[in-house]
């Protein structure tokens, strides 16, 4: 029998406000443990919580962004249930009315299909405390706890565990984008509950659905998800039933395994929040934040193509990260086609080589946007040649500095001039006799060493295109 997966995500996201959702406590990672607390976050009895605007406003943004429609009258719940790093034995979430329903995420697949990734609703809730396991003890950081996280619910519409990765990585691409948070997976700030269940090719009803919890790596949803649609096909060709409950992966074991059955609506006994009034959302209210959405990433992939005549994969690349593509698009303005594919090259190859080598984002360099620009100029007007370029740009991109004024300081200017170029070319074919022996004697390899000598002679400067040509041409009339 052939079987096909169901796979919906439960993505929670922390929203990147300066302080958390229900009190004042700052926002810090690497603080000490249970320094950024306070009454409310810990859960004291009698502790009135008071909520973050903020967070209301980017989970809006979101909703905006992934085409949700943003419900004016949202209501927080308390989601009752006992667990260490919940003090207060419940957490203030929202059940009934979120702040988003429906929306979704178009995803590309490998073989350049698209599908569209629909979003049941997003609701703003606190984030819980961190557990951190030693030894023989563990610990609750409350730090963290209250920190105001948003979840997004898809609907379960991934049909492949590829699927699932395409989604969450478009999905991560547009939060970035809009600033809503930095999705930063090592930190903890995206984690995904992964849903998946099994059931016969053409099925329409849904297999029973086996829950991962807190996975917070790509790769480790991947993995993940491929051991438990395996295993859930070996249970049905073993006649073993599957039943709903919460798992978690072992990654040393590549395998997942049981934590507890799976808990419904009911179990945590949700019932309205009574220290939180609703949120009431006016027209002009979500019209003004609408306004602060930036262009889309698919849109601007587009566009970029169109306005600078890049390929389709640089666009891409370039988008994927807002700053620099923002950084790229200022350097780029003005230029007509040819110089923007020549920045679009330099950016990608040697720019993007000095950020990894120094471990610096482009808006940390000390080069200007323009300052690029120049030195694209300087090389595609034959100002200075291709070697001038690479020798200049590692100094620009630390120290910064106007192309212009060093090349016209230095005296790095090419050397295009006929004349000059064949002197250079008779100085380097007089003093290597036997180079010219080798070449009449079939290998062409020897005309390099010549336009390296000459290279040498011009002190770089010399344009290699036109010595190449000068020493073809010399050594054939030899």
């Amino acid at each position: 029998m052939e079987f096909e997966n169901t796979i919906g995500l439960e993505t929670h996201v922390q929203l990147k406000t300066n302080t958390k959702m229900f009190c004042s406590c700052l926002l810090q990672t690497g603080c000490e443990p249970n320094t950024n607390v306070c009454p409310i976050c810990l859960g004291y009895p009698g502790a009135l919580p008071s909520m973050n605007k903020e967070a209301v406003k980017l989970t809006v943004m979101s909703g905006l962004m992934l085409g949700c429609e943003i419900n004016r009258h949202a209501t927080f719940d308390r989601k009752n249930y006992f667990y260490p790093d919940m003090a207060k034995d419940y957490q203030i979430s929202e059940n009934e009315h979120p702040l988003c329903i429906g929306g979704g995420v178009e995803i590309t697949r490998a073989d350049g299909t698209k599908k569209f990734i629909r979003i049941n609703h997003i609701h703003l809730e606190e984030d819980a405390a961190k557990i951190n396991h030693y030894a023989s003890t563990s610990g609750v950081d409350f730090n963290r706890g209250g920190t105001p996280l948003m979840e997004i619910v898809s609907e379960p519409d991934m049909e492949s565990v590829d699927d699932a990765i395409a989604y969450l990585t478009a999905l991560r691409e547009m939060l970035v984008y809009a600033g809503v948070s930095d999705c930063n997976l090592e930190e903890g700030n995206m984690r995904s509950d992964v849903n998946i269940s099994i059931r016969p090719k053409g099925e329409a009803r849904l297999g029973t659905k086996v829950e991962i919890k807190n996975m917070n790596s790509f790769s480790g949803i991947h993995a993940a998800l491929e051991y438990e649609a395996r295993r859930q096909r070996e249970c049905v060709i073993s006649s073993i039933p599957i039943v709903q409950e919460t798992r978690r992966w072992d990654p040393d074991a590549m395998e997942t395994a049981s934590m507890r059955s799976k808990e419904n609506a009911h179990d945590y006994r949700y019932f309205p929040e009574p220290d939180l009034v609703p949120v009431e959302l006016d027209e002009a209210t979500v019209e003004e934040w609408k306004a602060l959405l930036p262009e889309m990433p698919a849109a601007r992939r587009v566009r970029m193509v169109e306005a600078y005549g890049i390929a389709e994969y640089d666009a891409e690349v370039l988008s994927q990260h807002k700053q620099n593509a923002d950084w790229f698009e200022a350097a780029a303005k003005g230029l007509d086609a040819k110089r923007a594919k020549m920045l679009c090259n330099l950016f990608l190859g040697d720019v993007m080589a000095l950020m990894n080598e120094t471990g610096k984002a482009i808006s940390e360099c000390a080069m200007k946007p323009q300052e690029l620009a120049a030195l694209v100029t300087l090389a595609a007007d034959g100002t200075i040649n291709g070697p001038t370029l690479k020798e200049l740009l590692p100094e620009i991109f630390e120290k910064g500095g106007d192309p212009v004024a060093i090349v016209n300081e230095r005296g790095l200017g090419a050397v295009s001039d006929t004349g000059a170029l064949e002197a250079f070319v008779d100085q380097a074919i007089a003093a290597n006799p036997k180079s010219v022996q080798d070449y009449k004697a079939g290998k062409k390899a020897a005309a390099g060493f010549f336009v390296g000598q000459v290279m040498k002679l011009s002190k770089g400067k010399a344009d290699p295109k036109i010595v190449g040509r000068i020493v073809a041409e010399k050594l054939s009339a030899l």
